[in-house]
């Protein structure tokens, strides 16, 4: 499922007066199915659920797609590579590219870009003081009006927000939701030289809470990666990358200490 396709150029236009592209859009994507049998056993896939994309053309008019490789799951979410259900995940993924691009090709990494492989994914946790009548599904949407109010008022966006246990009839979890979340002023100094960044972003923000724990968790992956990842050296993109990191952890510090 598609949920968000946006043309990024029309926005860019009305904000910055100009574009970099001929054409960018980005877009957030999932299958349930996968998503549902990786859940059980692995928390982290909400850090890559839902996926995104960037789609966009270069100098010779190349349509190219930029989504997270089979590696780049296993990488971020700590899924084994060789997880059959993370296999066959990618595998629809790759049958759904070659399907949409029948003459497209895999383009090889640059050898000299190096991963990051230090503070992959920034995690927070906290517990919730229930109220008289309230149950944990209550509170976390009264975390969640805060933290979307928090972060909205500093520049971020919510596209689209997820309820992971729609899809799966009897769960270890009281909940376990995720927000697709997206700041227009990192991925527009970001996307001039490094279109490829819709791999990252819009970026996902799980939380949930077991029900045989007190705990609730917080993470999402670190947007300081995408400094290395995409070998980035441009010094206003890398202040912008700097900055989503810190201000997005600063609100949940506060909102879970």
């Amino acid at each position: 499922m598609v949920d968000v396709n946006n043309d990024m150029n029309s926005i860019f236009e009305k904000r910055y007066k100009k574009t970099h592209h001929k054409a960018y859009n980005l877009a957030i994507f999932r299958n349930e199915k996968s998503i549902a049998k990786l859940l059980k056993n692995y928390p982290s896939i909400g850090l890559i659920t839902p996926l995104s994309m960037s789609i966009y053309s270069d100098d010779q008019n190349n349509i190219n797609i930029s989504t997270l490789s089979l590696e780049g799951m296993a990488r971020i979410t700590k899924i084994p590579v060789s997880n059959p259900d993370l296999i066959e995940y990618h595998k629809l993924l790759d049958i759904a590219l070659h399907t949409a691009l029948p003459k497209g090709k895999y383009l090889e990494r640059d050898a000299k870009v190096k991963s990051e492989t230090k503070n992959l994914v920034s995690e927070f946790t906290t517990e919730f003081d229930l109220e008289d009548g309230d149950t944990y599904v209550d509170a976390k949407e009264g975390f969640k009006e805060e933290f979307e109010s928090e972060i909205g008022s500093v520049g971020f966006l919510v596209p689209k927000s997820y309820n992971l246990l729609e899809s799966i009839k009897q769960s270890t979890y009281d909940f376990y939701d995720t927000y697709s979340i997206i700041r227009f002023n990192v991925i527009f100094p970001v996307s001039k030289d490094h279109p490829d960044a819709g791999s990252y972003a819009p970026f996902s923000l799980a939380i949930y809470k077991k029900k045989d724990e007190d705990t609730i968790h917080v993470s999402f992956p670190s947007i300081t990666n995408w400094a290395k990842d995409l070998n980035i050296s441009d010094k206003e993109a890398l202040a912008e990358i700097d900055k989503t990191q810190n201000m997005i952890s600063g609100i949940l510090e506060e909102l879970t200490e």
